[in-house]
C-alpha cells in the first residue's frame, strides 16, 4: 500500500518539470554548441569579432536562447518545489533559492554578450576607439560571460544536489537515478570551484565534469514526462 498520497498538483508539476528539463537542455545546447561553438574562437579576438559581425543574427539568437533557457529554469524550479515540498519544505526552499540565484547570475551574464555585439556594431560613438581595441574588448566581454557562468554553475550544482537528495528521500523516482543526480550535481559544483581556483584544470577536464549532469537532467526529464512520479509502497 502507498506510504502517503501524492496530490494531483504534484503529478502535474512533475510532468511540467520533465518537459522543462528537456526544453531547457535543448535551448542551452543550441546556444552553446550551435552558436558560440561556431562563432567564438578561444584566444583569437580578431577571428571571434569577424565571426560575430558576419553572423550577428545567429549570435543574437544565441543570446535570446540563453534568456529563454533561464525563463524555463525559473518555471522548472517552481515545478520541482511543488513536487518536493511535502518531503521537506525547508530543504526544498534552500534548493529553490540556490537555483534561482543560478538563473539570476546567468541572466545578468547575458548582458556581457550584448556588450560584445554593441562594441562590434560600428556605431558612430565607437569611432574614437581603434578596431583592434574594440575586437579585444568584445572578446573580453564574451569571456566575462563565461566567467559569470562558472559562478552560476556552482549554484546550479548545489541546488540540484539538494533537489536530488529530496528525490532520493521521496522515493518518487528510481533510487539509482536520484543517487546519480546527487553525484553529478556535486561533481558540477566541486569541479567548477576547482577550476576557479586552479584555472589550468579547465584544459585537462574540458567539459567532462559537466557531462554526468547533462545526462542526469535529460534522463530525469524523460522519466518524469513519460513515467511521472509514484508514491512509494510497503509490502
Amino acid at each position: 500500500m502507498p506510504l502517503h498520497t501524492i496530490e494531483p498538483a504534484q503529478h502535474t508539476a512533475a510532468k511540467a518539470a520533465g518537459l522543462l528539463y528537456l526544453f531547457t537542455s535543448a535551448t542551452a545546447i543550441f546556444a552553446e554548441f550551435f552558436v558560440r561553438g561556431r562563432l567564438i574562437v578561444r584566444g583569437d579576438a580578431v577571428e571571434t569579432a569577424k565571426n560575430i559581425v558576419a553572423s550577428e543574427r545567429l549570435f543574437r539568437l544565441g543570446i535570446a536562447s540563453d534568456l529563454i533557457t533561464e525563463l524555463g529554469v525559473v518555471a522548472l524550479v517552481w515545478a520541482l518545489y511543488v513536487v518536493l515540498k511535502p518531503i521537506d519544505r525547508n530543504l526544498a526552499l534552500l534548493a529553490a533559492f540556490w537555483r534561482l540565484t543560478e538563473a539570476s547570475v546567468f541572466t545578468v551574464s547575458v548582458v556581457d554578450a550584448l556588450a560584445a555585439v554593441l562594441l562590434l556594431s560600428g556605431a558612430d560613438y565607437l569611432q574614437a576607439v581603434g578596431t583592434q581595441q574594440l575586437q579585444v574588448l568584445a572578446l573580453f566581454f564574451v569571456s566575462l560571460q563565461g566567467a559569470g557562468w562558472r559562478i552560476g554553475y556552482v549554484f546550479l550544482g548545489l541546488g540540484s544536489t539538494v533537489f536530488s537528495y529530496l528525490w532520493l528521500k521521496s522515493r518518487y523516482i528510481p533510487r539509482a537515478l536520484a543517487i546519480g543526480g546527487v553525484f553529478s550535481s556535486l561533481l558540477l559544483a566541486i569541479g567548477t570551484l576547482a577550476i576557479m581556483v586552479f584555472p589550468s584544470l579547465a584544459a585537462v577536464v574540458t567539459l567532462v565534469y559537466m557531462a554526468p549532469m547533462a545526462v542526469y537532467e535529460v534522463t530525469l526529464g524523460f522519466w518524469l514526462l513519460v513515467k511521472g512520479i509514484r508514491a512509494p509502497t510497503v509490502a
